[in-house]
């Protein structure tokens, strides 16, 4: 996905991932930061390494495509389908949060469809399993 205008509209963090990763990597006509940008440089590189971490690196351009078709008829403004894009929320209290005047705006029912679009639509990160991390805890505990 090309950013046509970097200044014209709000960008998902996977359009600032994509553009950040072709400056870092000298690509798409865009300059990797030289000795002289050592700020900018660093700001790429710490920008990059916590998108890294979010759902935004498994997105492309026809995930983004599909989950702003399905949320239509919800009438959300752009910043909402952002947010929602975004944060890739999975309760209905973080829906309350992100979408403004929700409980007026929204049914239950509608809340649980845009939470199982947003599900089903955008992908997130691979969870490890708590539970094994707090039975091997309370392993431990049980050997002392």
């Amino acid at each position: 996905m090309e950013v046509v205008n970097e200044c014209a509209s709000l960008l998902s963090n996977y359009e600032v991932f994509s553009l950040l990763e072709d400056i870092n990597q000298g690509k798409n006509g865009h300059r990797k930061p030289n000795s002289q940008q050592q700020n900018l440089a660093t700001v790429c590189y710490e920008t990059l390494k916590y998108l890294e971490k979010t759902p935004c690196k498994q997105q492309d351009p026809n995930v983004i495509q599909e989950f702003c078709n399905k949320l239509k008829p919800f009438q959300l403004t752009k910043a909402e389908k952002l947010q929602l894009l975004n944060q890739r929320p999975t309760t209905a209290v973080e829906i309350q949060l992100l979408i403004e005047e929700s409980e007026e705006r929204l049914s239950e029912e509608q809340t649980e469809k845009l939470l199982d679009i947003i599900a089903q639509t955008v992908p997130g990160l691979e969870e490890e399993p708590a539970e094994e991390d707090e039975s091997d805890d309370q392993q431990s505990m049980d050997d002392n």
